[in-house]
């Protein structure tokens, strides 16, 4: 068994694989690597056959998504851990050491992340992770450097190593152990949002998600799916949906999933008013879908959740109505977590 497996999931990203492999190959000498990929149409495979002739290849059956396609890949890789990364990510030297180091030392820590920079703007935190992410109570996600379209600058405010909710899906490690007792991704998310409902899981079970800053990691971000595309808005509010009705401590889940509808027909309205009809009906479209699988979901429900998830109640209330809009300001707000 291999120490730790690099693991890049690729979908006709020929030009990303030319431009970032050679940095991963660079910098990985600990690790095996591999191209996973989603029945590709375009050459990827046979440019990395052609110019990495040491990066080992997985054909997925199709284009599974993030989820599925991790699932079935990782069936063929026997690694310690793996390391989960984007196409469209640059690493840098000594990325894999310091997370080595922490699973070595830290028995009970199973996902990590690193420090997760723009590739395009490398003095600001990506958009996708930055320095890794919480959510509140009604399911919305966000990150250290990063609240909805706000990026922070990073100025050496976040270069500790801390506890998480979650870890990016563009740049996760997890122990193979945990992956394979949490019986990997939900293949039903396809993409977005799959690696939150993992922590989410992972913490229902006794582990721990940690932040690394001395892994750094470049990120272009939306190389494979814009922010701006209907498809993104429908996965990320169906699947943050899903995930809540899965993983909510029993008392607060009908509660919250309620107030959460609500919440996303203001963001529905919103989308109206700023001429984007596409991604209100996304909207609808999401709930639509939620509807008609939430009681198989509700069937997924595990006997324990943990009741503690959330360190504010709501984001949405702090960034649009108080202007939160950096990480450290939200603990000077009233909007602490109590109940």
């Amino acid at each position: 068994m291999d120490k730790i497996a690099v693991v890049i999931l690729n979908w006709n990203g020929v030009k990303l694989l030319e431009q970032f492999l050679p940095s991963i190959i660079q910098f990985s000498e600990e690790a095996t690597i591999y191209v996973a990929d989603n029945a590709s149409t375009d050459n990827s495979i046979d440019f990395v056959r052609q110019n990495f002739p040491t990066i080992k290849i997985i054909i997925n059956s199709g284009n599974h998504g993030f989820a599925k396609g991790y699932n079935d890949a990782l069936k063929d890789v026997n690694a310690e851990i793996y390391a989960l990364v984007n196409s469209d990510i640059e690493v840098t030297e000594n990325w894999l050491k310091p997370i080595i180091e922490t699973f070595d030392t830290e028995n009970q820590t199973a996902i990590i992340q690193p420090k997760i920079l723009d590739f395009k703007n490398k003095e600001y935190f990506e958009y996708a992770g930055a320095a890794g992410g919480f959510i509140d109570k009604y399911g919305y996600p966000y990150c250290r450097g990063r609240i909805f379209d706000t990026i922070e600058k990073d100025n050496g405010q976040y270069d500790d190593n801390c506890e998480l909710f979650w870890a990016s899906g563009a740049c996760f490690f997890i122990r193979k152990e945990v992956y394979d007792e949490l019986k990997g991704f939900d293949e039903t998310f396809f993409a977005h949002q799959e690696e939150i409902d993992l922590c989410w899981r992972a913490s229902n079970e006794g582990h721990i998600i940690k932040y690394n800053s001395k892994s750094v990691v470049y990120h272009v971000g939306g190389a494979t799916l814009n922010q701006s595309n209907p498809r993104k808005t429908y996965l990320n509010f169906r699947n943050s949906l899903l995930m809540l009705v899965k993983n909510l401590p029993g008392k607060r889940l009908f509660f919250v999933i309620f107030f959460r509808m609500i919440l996303d027909g203001i963001a529905g309205i919103r989308f109206l008013t700023q001429g984007k009809f596409n991604h209100t009906f996304a909207i609808l479209k999401a709930h639509f879908s939620f509807y008609c699988i939430s009681l198989k979901y509700i069937r997924k429900r595990k006997d324990f959740q943990i009741q503690q998830y959330y360190t504010v109640k709501s984001i949405v209330y702090l960034y649009y109505i108080k202007k939160v809009t950096v990480f450290k300001e939200i603990f000077n707000s009233n909007q602490n977590i109590k109940n």
